[in-house]
């Protein structure tokens, strides 16, 4: 198995129907215009890992563990980075070696480990880890078998796992699972809790979203995106949610978006970052949208080639024009991004695409809005 980055999709370079391609090009052009901000290097992990989570804690500091290193060996170790050094320590290990899991920082301040794989297969156990120790324990195991979910921490401090094909609820006070609704939008890759406390499972390629209502436990149908390829989503301090793509088709690579507007239940096409795919993005404190790396295509014969970049942009809520932003000090694609409490963002990981073929990255760097 290869193992991929923290939030890298299997299906980066799938092709998009040249109907659909042509229709979102002429919907929405990206505008992009100069503008500021910084990215400068900080300590690297002490293990070089892809497939892991990244968890920014209460007290700031960015928990990252599990994934699969350059061997692809699954591992249990965890580590811990100090905005205040710029270094990496290690932490406690997990009791289960795992990758493509995912994290959920509870009320508590644990934080909430599930699913994944290893060399046993997919997994259904979960684990907690206590900031206060540095160490794991086990918790109750879920229903089902997990690999490339997601967990969303919902208003009551009860955590959803769900996947395309179904849900349920983790409750911390008893450390049980309990099966929920299941999601009517089969390809959803991407899910972001609005401010009602709704869910929204956003699908792809025209085709319709749903929300999850924790009240009942029931999904109902929403809007149509216009985004091709899930790679983030962002809630605005509206309420709003921006939801981001990148994808291939033939030789070249484009970026979609699309604006969600949960009074209406409808989405609103929007611009893309770049003519690039496989980067990723996240909200910042001043309500922006920061989007950062990625990969393009470079035409050539008899076969078009990728390439990692380094370029990155941020879109303004209040103008809904990307404007380009510093440099990455090296080019990166599928890297986890963590807003710190100072409002600076860590990008750690990742790959970059070499004449050897793509390789994992385990250094890191800040960015300085």
């Amino acid at each position: 198995m290869t193992l991929l980055t923290a939030h890298q999709r299997r299906d980066d370079k799938a092709r998009v129907p040249t109907g659909l391609l042509t229709a979102l090009l002429m919907t929405a052009t990206a505008t992009t215009v100069l503008g500021s901000g910084a990215f400068q290097k900080t300590g690297s992990l002490n293990v070089t890992r892809g497939a892991y989570t990244a968890t920014l804690l209460q007290n700031g500091e960015v928990l990252v563990a599990g994934g699969g290193d350059v061997n692809n060996n699954f591992l249990t170790s965890a580590e811990l980075y100090n905005p205040s050094t710029g270094k990496w320590t290690f932490t406690g290990s997990m009791t289960a070696a795992r990758a493509g899991h995912e994290a959920a920082l509870l009320p508590s301040g644990e934080v909430l480990v599930a699913g994944g794989v290893n060399a046993g297969g997919t997994l259904t156990s979960a684990e907690l880890y206590d900031p206060s120790t540095g160490a794991w324990t086990a918790t109750g195991s879920m229903n089902t078998v997990r690999e490339g979910f997601n967990l969303t921490l919902l208003l009551d401090g009860e955590v959803l796992a769900v996947d395309s094909t179904s849900a349920e609820l983790y409750d911390p006070s008893t450390g049980a699972w309990t099966a929920t609704g299941s999601t009517s939008s089969t390809n959803a890759s991407l899910y972001v809790l609005l401010l009602d406390g709704q869910v929204l499972a956003l699908g792809q390629a025209s085709t319709p979203s749903s929300l999850y209502d924790a009240s009942t436990g029931t999904w109902s149908t929403t809007g149509t995106d216009y985004t091709v390829l899930n790679l983030f989503a962002a809630r605005l301090s509206s309420g709003e949610v921006l939801a981001v793509g990148g994808f291939v088709s033939g030789q070249t690579a484009e970026s979609t978006a699309a604006l969600y507007d949960p009074s209406t239940g409808q989405f609103t096409a929007e611009a893309g970052p770049c003519q690039c795919a496989a980067f990723n993005g996240t909200v910042l404190q001043s309500g922006k949208v920061l989007a950062a790396g990625g990969e393009i295509v470079v035409p050539g014969n008899p076969y078009p080639t990728a390439e990692t970049i380094k370029s990155a942009e941020v879109w303004d809520p209040s103008t809904q024009v990307w404007t380009s932003t510093g440099n990455l000090n090296g080019p990166r694609s599928g890297e986890s991004m963590t807003v710190l409490l100072n409002g600076e963002v860590l990008v750690v990981g990742g790959s970059e695409i070499t004449k050897n073929g793509s390789v994992i990255l385990g250094t890191a760097e800040l960015y300085k809005p």
